[in-house]
């Protein structure tokens, strides 16, 4: 077998990038800076009694990953390079790097001997090399079979570029461009180990030993931990447990800044904005070097590596580190009442140059002199720490890491949402989180640049023309963009009446887009992505302080270096606007706007093949708009006629959105969608999904005119229904953004945290670029098609009746409209054989669900059972008694289904030996005790749903199994919603 590092390739409806979980961190400094060993050994006690937070794979001793950062430990590296005949020049003056080699001698030296190149070609010297000793016999055959050979490579400075300060930034930066130099080159290089390579960390600041290991293994691998000239003033560890990406030696942390604990949930937004933020940047202390270091982001990375990077790039090019943390990972300000102006307007306008990165985060970070951590706006990963009467700070995941006397705590405390703890061992302090941000939020007068550029959609100039609603041919447009009277009474109606998204049953059982033959919607090939165990949802309602659905339109400026002009955006309330507000974007007329409308249309009787010629020429105008100027592009499908059909808004935007980010000018524009299909939620969150940062859906609103003309608005005016329908669709966007853990519009913002169900690679890889895509399916030429078909009903070759929509059925059933796996048939089958009791009548029921493929229904219902060759004697098979243990009943909640339904299924669960489930709704305690004949109503598995619905002691007791549901779909915000009616 062979093994190479990383983790295994995408397979089947095998993707290895969703794979989720938690880990531990932790760090020990002695706040004035005093070094010892003794900090190392405590820091590495705080790793072992971290270990159940570290996860291992089949073999006990493989782990997910360990590993500590410490200062450079110039006394033990003077004496173990000593003995190679390397003279270290004085501390600072030199950079030590860990590095992973492959084992192949001839590959490994080819990789040497490029790292040396390019350090004489940056101007500084190759001191020699160190074998780093390592001690492999504890760890498993998966880690050892991956396991790179260790070296330390010591680099000098330039002769006479002297100390201090500035020195020594200068000297730090040119490692920092050595290493992302040497990594560019290896990752071009043929060679078969070339995964093996890896340069944990390059710096004079900062040395880490990690790997693919378990915490109490980390200083059998690595001796020289144990060694007492190993000194530091802080040591920051991290204990693993695979958070987004497989087990790897190089994925282990801590980074060359952070150990983390949590995820990134706009990960794949928040790497393709800062792809496109490469292009505008230029920094007077990288100068010409900025150029060698990009890309910014090293692909193939977790979301760890990911944040390192980028706040790696900030720190280097002139933040600190405090400041560029604060950058992203703001705390909530907007709706903040008792927070200062100036810190306000510090995050504002910070929130020009870049959106937050979004998630469950408890992150520790240090360059060596000072540490700290911070917890995302939620405080989903809490963090606690100890301040010592002896200057230690002591913070971890959790409680009880190091042993302490109690006579020695000065301080107990907790790391608090979207507050930053910081030790500066240099100054020997504590500095106060307000201090902090004062001393930033006062560098620059950012109140007075949001103020002099920062301009609210609300004071632009009124526009001079406002297209009039063509009532004449609404039904039209309405048959053009797939419109049902199905949306028109179940989804619009309640929307413009109560501001509210309609609420429905949970679940659907109409055919796949994909599987479908009617033509659907392009928005129906894709689901949203939910909050998994260990990425919490949030309750968009009761934690209103940490969510903003407020953002900005505009052209960014360069990320690195903070100017007025920067914040010269658009900002925007909410990221659905009316026509009013279209218009003045479409004729603004203030300094630093410009806008263009380009047309998303095409000629349906081209196919496939003319609409992919039209999105390539709407991708070149939209470049070609940028170049000439134009910083507000507002793709429009208005202008649908006989010849021209709309391209599907959601193709359109992702398709730009994608081109202008592969070539850089992404962010030198903002992105309006007019658009005549959008009309739900699902909609609009995918718009805005795929970079939309305004929509407008034009038609909807002509819709409720039209609703309101023929009385199924009653009581309505045009004003109020829009503002309601408006009201009702930010509601939902935030909605669909609390149930993946996301707080900001801002962060949502093309951050694409949906997945296609049915599209082919093809079309993925071209327009919806890096989207989760198990299955494939359809190409352009079927969506051509399915917006053909829309079109020739909208412009019929021959008009026979009057216009009319389509009744849908999609909600409802209907004999013609989309097929439902329980329809009139199923369900007469289903009533008739339970009260009948003819079980031929049931076998019919059975039958016509079974026979799902026949009509396309479920992808389950498309698999073709394998054989499975000989049958196994009966005597090698457990017993049916036994087998029937393993059965348990679904968790149905009492009151989704029928007192005698819920006690039935438990009676027949506990006759057989399975378990019956309880769901979120607790049990009578009358179920408890046995009945007369002997028959138990009582469930065997019992749930607790955020401690509600009648759990009791008793009902605990009374359980075998206890499920804990952390993320309840009852709550608003997590999942789903109960109509009024029910609650």
């Amino acid at each position: 077998m062979t093994h190479e590092p990383g983790g295994p390739q995408a397979q089947g409806l095998y993707d290895p990038r969703h794979e989720h979980d938690a880990c531990g961190v932790g760090f020990v400094v002695n706040i004035k800076g005093t070094r010892s060993h003794t900090i190392v050994r405590q820091a590495l006690q705080v790793l072992i009694n971290l270990l159940h937070r570290g996860a291992c794979g089949c073999e006990v001793n493989t782990g997910d990953g360990a590993g500590i950062l410490i200062q450079m430990p110039d006394k033990f590296l003077r004496k173990h390079t000593a003995q190679f005949g390397i003279d270290l020049p004085a501390p600072k003056e030199y950079g030590a790097g860990m590095v992973f080699l492959p084992r192949d001698p001839f590959q490994r030296e080819t990789i040497q001997t490029l790292f040396e190149k390019v350090v004489l070609e940056e101007g500084q010297r190759v001191l020699g090399w160190r074998d780093v000793p390592a001690d492999d016999r504890l760890l498993g055959a998966t880690a050892v079979a991956v396991k790179p050979v260790f070296r330390q490579i010591f680099i000098g400075g330039e002769p006479g570029v002297g100390a201090g300060v500035a020195a020594h930034a200068r000297f730090e930066r040119k490692l920092y461009v050595i290493r992302k130099r040497v990594e560019i080159a290896v990752d071009a290089l043929e060679l078969p180990e070339r995964k093996f390579f890896y340069i944990p960390s390059l710096s004079s600041n900062t040395l880490i030993y990690k790997g693919m290991l378990i915490a109490d293994q980390i200083t059998t691998m690595y001796p020289d931990l144990l060694d007492p000239d190993l000194e530091s003033a802080l040591a920051l560890v991290h204990q693993r447990f695979s958070t987004n990406t497989f087990p790897s030696w190089p994925l282990a942390h801590p980074y060359r800044y952070i150990a983390h604990n949590g995820e990134i949930n706009t990960l794949r937004g928040n790497i393709n904005w800062m792809h496109a933020r490469e292009a505008l940047c230029q920094s007077d202390l990288l100068g010409d070097d900025l150029k060698k270091i990009f890309p910014v982001i090293r692909e193939g990375g977790s979301d760890t590596a990911t944040f390192d990077n980028v706040l790696e790039f900030l720190v280097m090019t002139g933040r600190s580190l405090p400041h560029a943390i604060l950058m992203m990972i703001p705390e909530p300000w907007s709706g903040h009442e008792s927070m200062s102006a100036e810190r306000k307007a510090f995050y504002e306008y910070h929130g020009s140059l870049m959106e937050p990165w979004d998630g469950p985060a408890s992150i520790a970070f240090t360059d060596g002199t000072v540490i700290g951590a911070v917890l995302d706006r939620n405080g989903l990963r809490p963090s606690r720490y100890y301040v010592t009467k002896d200057d230690l700070v002591i913070m971890a995941s959790e409680v009880g890491v190091l042993d302490v006397p109690p006579e020695n705590i000065l301080l107990k405390e907790r790391l608090h949402p979207g507050r930053i703890f910081l030790v500066d061992t240099a100054q020997g302090r504590i500095i106060d989180d307000e201090e902090i941000k004062h001393t930033f939020a006062t560098e620059h007068p950012y109140g007075e640049w949001l103020k002099q550029n920062l301009v609210s959609i609300e004071d632009l100039p009124p526009a001079p023309y406002i297209p009039e609603p063509d009532h004449e041919t609404v039904v039209q447009r309405q048959q053009a963009f797939g419109y049902t009277h199905e949306d028109l009474r179940i989804l619009l109606a309640p929307m413009a009446q109560n501001g509210e998204e309609p609420v429905g049953s949970m679940g659907t059982d109409t055919a796949l887009a994909v599987l479908s033959d009617r033509p659907r919607m392009l928005y129906d090939y894709f689901k949203q992505l939910f909050a998994q165990v260990t990425n919490p949802p949030l309750d968009a309602i009761r934690e209103e302080l940490v969510t903003s659905m407020e953002s900005t339109i505009g052209p960014e400026r360069n990320l690195l270096r903070p100017e007025p002009g920067s914040c010269r955006q658009i900002k925007i309330k909410y990221p659905i606007i009316d026509n009013h507000e279209l218009a003045k974007l479409k004729h603004v007329s203030l300094e630093g706007f410009r806008s263009v409308t380009l047309p998303m249309l095409f000629d349906p009787a081209e196919g496939g093949a003319g609409l992919e010629r039209e999105m390539e020429e709407l991708q070149h105008r939209a470049s070609q708009a940028i170049a000439d100027g134009y910083n507000i592009l507002i793709l429009s499908d208005r202008g649908v006629n006989v010849g021209r059909a709309p391209i599907p808004s959601l193709l359109a935007t992702a398709g730009v959105h994608h081109h202008l980010v592969r070539e850089g000018s992404r962010t030198k524009c903002a992105l309006v969608i007019e658009s005549g299909d959008a009309r739900e939620v699902h909609h609009v969150a995918l718009l805005i999904g795929y970079g939309a940062g305004a929509v407008n859906p034009y038609l909807a609103f002509e819709t409720l005119d039209d609703m309101i003309r023929t009385g199924l608005l009653p009581g309505q005016d045009h004003t109020k229904a829009v503002r309601n329908y408006i009201k009702a669709l930010n509601k939902g966007i935030l909605k669909v953004m609390s149930k993946m853990g996301i707080s900001t519009l801002q962060s949502y913002c093309g951050a694409q945290i949906f997945e296609a169900v049915g599209l082919n690679r093809d079309v993925i890889d071209r327009y919806f670029t890096w989207t989760a895509s198990r299955i494939s399916g359809v190409g352009i030429d079927v969506i051509a098609e399915e917006a053909r078909r829309r079109h020739e009903r909208a412009f019929p070759e021959r008009p026979v009746l009057e216009p009319d929509l389509e009744w849908g059925g999609e909600y409802q059933w209907r004999r013609d409209g989309e097929y439902h796996l329980f329809n009139p048939d199923t369900v007469f089958k289903l009533q008739h054989a339970t009260r009948s009791g003819q079980y031929r009548i049931f076998k019919e029921y059975t039958k016509l669900v079974d026979d799902q493929n026949r009509r396309l229904c479920t992808l389950r219902g498309l698999f073709e059972l394998k054989a499975a060759g000989p049958p196994v004697p009966s005597e090698e098979v457990e017993p049916v008694a036994a087998i029937l243990k393993r059965f348990a009943t679904g968790a149905m909640s009492y009151g989704s289904i029928s007192q005698e339904a819920h006690e039935t299924l438990a009676i027949a669960m506990n006759r057989i030996g399975g378990r019956s489930n309880t769901g979120e709704g607790g049990e009578d305690p009358a179920r408890y005790p046995r009945d007369p004949n002997g028959d138990w109503r009582r469930s065997a598995v019992k749930q607790v749903a955020s401690a509600r619905f009648g759990v009791t002691s008793e009902y605990l007791v009374n359980a075998d199994d206890l499920q804990i549901k952390m993320a309840q779909g009852a709550k608003p915000g997590e999942g789903g919603q109960l109509p009024g009616h029910k609650v």
